[in-house]
């Protein structure tokens, strides 16, 4: 048993050369447009969790969870040869849906405030529209 300093540091380090590997050392055109979001070491570091994001149709998201299954191995010597412990823990690997629950959450709320702006014109002064575009710097930045 690890102490959670020894967890975060290892989870942190599987993440990053996970990411790597999946970059820039896989030759499978399935793997494009994929964000590994976090690691969840097990305690006993058997076993780890690596949370993916696919950005694409339900078609890509099933191509890319074949190819991650099918490159894990792959993956996993990658991974072990930057840990430094006695064992390589096993790769599971798990679709991560928050950006587009996120994402889902944003477009109800415009959609929100705007049938509240449609009632009462001055509600939500403040509010900006999420136009999807990029808002202009602020000031003294470049």
């Amino acid at each position: 048993m690890a102490n959670d300093r020894t967890i975060a540091r290892l989870e942190a380090r599987i993440k990053e050369r996970a990411a790597y590997a999946v970059e820039f050392e896989l030759n499978d055109p399935r793997s494009s447009f994929i964000t590994l979001t976090r690691c969840e070491l097990a305690r006993d570091l058997a076993s780890v969790k690596i949370f993916y994001s696919v950005l694409g149709s339900e078609a890509d998201k099933n191509k890319t969870a074949r190819m991650l299954e099918s490159a894990g191995g792959f993956i996993q010597r990658q991974v072990g040869r930057v840990l430094r412990t006695r064992h390589t823990p096993r790769i599971s690997w798990i679709f991560d849906d928050t950006i587009e629950k996120i994402d889902r959450m944003d477009n109800l709320l415009n959609e929100t405030f705007k049938s509240d702006r449609e009632i009462n014109p001055d509600a939500h002064e403040g509010w900006v529209e999420d136009s999807g575009a990029e808002q202009d710097p602020l000031p003294g930045d470049s």
